[in-house]
């Protein structure tokens, strides 16, 4: 561990050689605990690295998308950039993905899915009246620690991946990805965060990928009242650190905005 923080030198595609982020030792050593963890249970032999303290980092700041920049994604989502042209005057084109795009955003924010748990939904897992949604476990649906869970849409969501349905030749066969790109195959995590890196930079919008709506989501829940346990059962963490720090977060927002907004303070009592 210590070699990984001082002597190692990453070689990466494009020559970059800088050293590894502060939570890149924390990971593999959480991944060797536990494989020895398992293994001394297994096969009886001693644990190398249960003497070895984790490694600690300080969490960078979690980023969220703010409304406008939501609203300007959405719009980027219709229409291409606009094209100029010698002989005729400038003009944009529908985007034939515009519904789609649409439905993955809203998707995305409304439910707080990993990438790999979006690319992996079927049309089957999902009950628009309902608004219900079933991420299935980790080796068919991309959660996280082999568990299942629900979670659910609002409205507006809804109502943008039923536009996005009804145009599909395949919106009865249950076994069907729930989003495709060319000849029907389903998401891979690289390509939706190509996509949302597209719709971003068409419209001006900086930092888009799409961990950045699970931030959002959890962010914007906590604000609205939501509660931390509920949080943590519709993010399928198994511990509360994560939601804890998304508190934290929204603590501070909550502190920030009451500075603000303090009456005594602004009628200057």
């Amino acid at each position: 561990m210590k070699w990984l923080r001082t002597e190692y030198v990453p070689q990466r595609f494009g020559g970059d050689t800088r050293a590894l982020s502060p939570k890149t030792p924390r990971n593999i050593w959480i991944a060797l605990s536990s494989f020895f963890a398992w293994a001394s249970k297994e096969f009886k032999i001693r644990n190398p690295i249960k003497d070895v303290p984790p490694p600690r980092f300080q969490r960078a700041p979690v980023d969220a998308f703010s409304q406008k920049e939501l609203e300007l994604m959405l719009k980027a989502c219709i229409h291409t950039l606009e094209a100029d042209t010698y002989d005729r005057r400038s003009f944009v084109m529908r985007r034939p993905t515009a519904n789609r795009d649409q439905a993955i955003i809203l998707v995305l924010l409304d439910t707080g899915l990993r990438a790999s748990e979006l690319c992996a939904l079927k049309i089957g897992d999902i009950d628009i009246k309902r608004g219900k949604v079933d991420i299935r476990h980790s080796l068919v649906g991309g959660a996280k620690g082999g568990k299942g869970r629900v979670v659910f849409l609002g409205k507006t969501a809804r109502r943008a991946l039923w536009r996005y349905q009804v145009e599909r030749e395949d919106a009865d066969d249950f076994n069907a990805p729930l989003f495709t790109v060319k000849r029907g195959r389903n998401f891979s995590p690289d390509t939706l965060r190509h996509l949302v890196k597209s719709i971003a930079r068409r419209a001006g919008v900086k930092y888009a990928y799409p961990h950045k709506f699970r931030h959002t989501f959890s962010i914007t829940y906590l604000r609205s009242c939501g509660d931390v346990f509920t949080l943590q059962a519709l993010l399928g963490h198994s511990s509360l650190d994560m939601v804890r720090y998304y508190a934290q977060v929204a603590q501070i927002d909550v502190e920030q905005a009451h500075r603000k907004a303090s009456p005594a303070d602004n009628w200057r009592l």
